[in-house]
């Protein structure tokens, strides 16, 4: 039985099947994306989307949809879907759709009379190239295919309107077309693995909707030109192969170059398959040599304190330890870069940030788990105490070491945490001083420079760690059991927030077995959701549980009482902690609404966040690294207990 599969009665419903989208991605940074039914939602959306270096760091759609005719007897019966103004829905090709499969790659079954045809569409790992296979299962008399190529070539974060500046020139190539809608552009190949008749026809479609565009308060309207259209003849048990892509494709082995692209998949036979799928889709590789993890889709690029945080779970947790090793040797001479001259990165985001090294080392830490402590000690042990030197010998100019041993953070007026919504430029949430988690990872981290160096004498970090033993209890812990979010002088943050639940996750933790049951108490009682911890307790003043509205109101709700799957990664793995082998049983049980999702929003993955109250809706980003990688790691650890 398919393990994600989507009947007729949902895929004729549009308000359920326009919901869950479908994302494939490859190396460099491309991807197709739309929803179930093949109805763009987003000005993302597309066949065909992809970066454009000679323009800008953003992505571009190229070729926005493909829309197909059946035709028999002179008959035409569209299978294509587009959203006009009113809710209005031309074609209607979702109600020729039988069923809808995504194990391997997504596979659609339309029925139209006696008709029956599959599509199924592969998107090149490592070319920017969308295939499209088209399979006659059944016909009683002859069938003709008809194709619409809608164009777009804009950025992801424009919307095309009509114009005079489209360059409506073509050529012919072996089995297609070549074109190019304006200059400096990449030219859009367009071919099958047998002849088809292409006739120019320029058309612009008016007015097309993105309903996910309007919900989120931005423009939402877009114009999309058409060429022309091809035609080809199709006999039934036939297979017709489609290719679109900024380079040419030999049409002759197109087919072999199809089936080699399939076999390199990992079929969404189980939960663990769907994340593994997604956290493969994370990796970026620009050129032969760096290599890196995107936050997410669609819109995100490299940030380096997702990347580090997301880095064991969607290498080490799938088996693939090569990938960590080869994302790590680029990450480091960055920071070591910044390091050596207080520069920041132009593919790394946010790599200024004073939690980063700390979470560098808390993803080489658990490398050593993985790999064993010699291994990471060989690869990584003279750059844990780069790191470790670089903040305690005061030279991150955003956070200074203090005679307690804690680190305070500098307030810059920017946002120094993974808390970092901005309204008007300015933190949404302001946390600085001693903030809850990065002393939790600081201390964590000079525990595992020790355990690192072995028997080597490191009385300065001794004297460090000693001095928090003492300090991070007097500075973060309230009588009502739980730690303080952030304290800056005699300002107390007194919300209950889960940063705290880092105290008691990491390997290492100041923190006595009775206070990190305190912490995970409350934790369960104030922030836990079917879908991840809130940022906020209901309790707290300023809780905001939707993540819904303007631009703006979807900021300031961000960090007041959303819920994030990744934080939930860390409450479980502090509840194994807690609790071993008795608490396997609870941990798996949290773990199925999770899978759940697996068939809602954006098919095997999950999405940036979800709201804090019921439904629990997700929201944000279709697919978050740092989320996937957290259950990996979480499914990982369960193992372990239940060898």
């Amino acid at each position: 039985m398919s393990y994600l599969k989507f009947d007729k009665t949902l895929m004729i419903n549009l308000e359920e099947s326009l919901t869950r989208e479908i994302l494939r991605t490859n190396r460099t940074g491309a991807y197709h994306c739309t929803s179930v039914v093949d109805c763009n939602t987003r000005k993302y959306h597309g066949l065909l989307v992809m970066p454009v270096p000679e323009i800008d760091l953003d992505n571009h759609v190229l070729l926005s949809s493909f829309d197909e005719t059946v035709i028999q007897h002179g008959a035409e019966f569209n299978l294509g879907v587009h959203k006009y103004q009113g809710d209005s829905y031309s074609p209607n090709g979702h109600k020729y759709v039988r069923e809808f499969t995504c194990d391997t790659v997504p596979c659609t079954i339309y029925r139209v009379g006696g008709v029956i045809l599959s599509k199924e569409k592969v998107f090149s790992l490592y070319e920017n190239r969308i295939m499209i296979k088209y399979t006659l299962l059944e016909a009683h008399s002859p069938t003709t295919l008809r194709f619409r190529p809608f164009l777009a070539f804009r950025n992801v974060k424009n919307l095309t309107v009509q114009n005079d500046a489209v360059d409506h020139s073509f050529q012919e190539i072996t089995n297609g077309i070549k074109t190019r809608m304006y200059p400096r552009y990449p030219t859009l190949f367009m071919q099958f693995n047998k002849s088809p008749q292409f006739v120019f026809e320029p058309y612009w479609y008016n007015g097309i909707e993105y309903m996910k565009e309007k919900d989120r308060g931005y423009p939402y309207k877009e114009d999309l030109y058409v060429p022309g259209y091809f035609e080809v003849p199709i006999k039934k048990g036939e297979s017709i192969i489609f290719s679109a892509g900024d380079t040419t494709v030999n049409t002759k082995r197109l087919k072999s170059y199809y089936e080699s692209e399939i076999a390199a998949r990992t079929p969404r036979t189980s939960f663990f398959n769907c994340l593994k799928n997604s956290a493969q889709q994370f990796y970026h590789r620009p050129t032969e040599t760096d290599a890196y993890l995107l936050v997410g889709y669609p819109w995100f690029k490299v940030r380096a304190r997702d990347q580090f945080i997301s880095l064991p779970g969607t290498s080490l947790s799938i088996n693939d330890p090569v990938r960590f090793e080869k994302i790590m040797n680029t990450a480091i001479p960055a920071l070591r870069h910044y390091m050596l001259t207080l520069q920041t990165n132009a593919v790394i985001d946010e790599i200024d940030r004073p939690d980063v090294p700390l979470w560098a080392i808390w993803a080489i830490q658990q490398y050593a788990k993985d790999q064993g402590i010699e291994r990471a000690r060989e690869l990584y042990g003279d750059f844990v105490g780069e790191l470790i030197d670089f903040i305690r010998l005061q030279q991150h100019p955003l956070v200074k070491l203090t005679e307690n041993g804690l680190l305070y953070a500098e307030d810059n007026g920017e946002t120094l945490t993974w808390m970092n919504s901005s309204i008007g430029g300015k933190p949404a949430i302001k946390r600085t001083g001693y903030i809850v988690e990065v002393n939790s990872l600081w201390y964590n981290a000079l525990s595992f420079y020790k355990e690192l160096n072995g028997t080597e004498d490191l009385v300065d970090i001794e004297k460090i760690i000693k001095r928090i033993n003492t300090s991070f209890t007097e500075v973060f812990m309230n009588e009502h059991g739980y730690l303080f979010d952030s304290v800056d002088g005699t300002k107390k943050d007194w919300s209950v927030r889960p940063n705290m639940i880092f105290a008691v996750s990491l390997e290492y933790s100041p923190l006595n077995r009775t206070q990190k049951r305190a912490i995970l108490d409350i934790v369960t009682k104030e922030l836990v959701t079917p879908k991840g911890l809130r940022t906020l307790s209901p309790k707290s003043e300023g809780y905001q549980p939707y993540y819904i509205g303007s631009p703006e109101q979807r900021d300031a709700s961000y960090h007041q009482g959303t819920a994030w799957p990744w934080l939930f990664g860390a409450y479980l793995e502090a509840y194994l902690n807690i609790f071993g082998n008795s608490g396997v049983s609870f941990v798996e049980r949290m773990l199925i609404s999770l899978e759940e999702e697996m068939t809602l929003h954006c098919i095997g993955t999950f999405p940036e966040l979800f709201d804090g109250n019921p439904p629990f809706t997700g929201r944000g980003g279709i697919s978050f690294a740092m989320n996937v990688a957290a259950i990996l790691r979480v499914l990982n650890l369960l193992k372990k207990y239940n060898v």
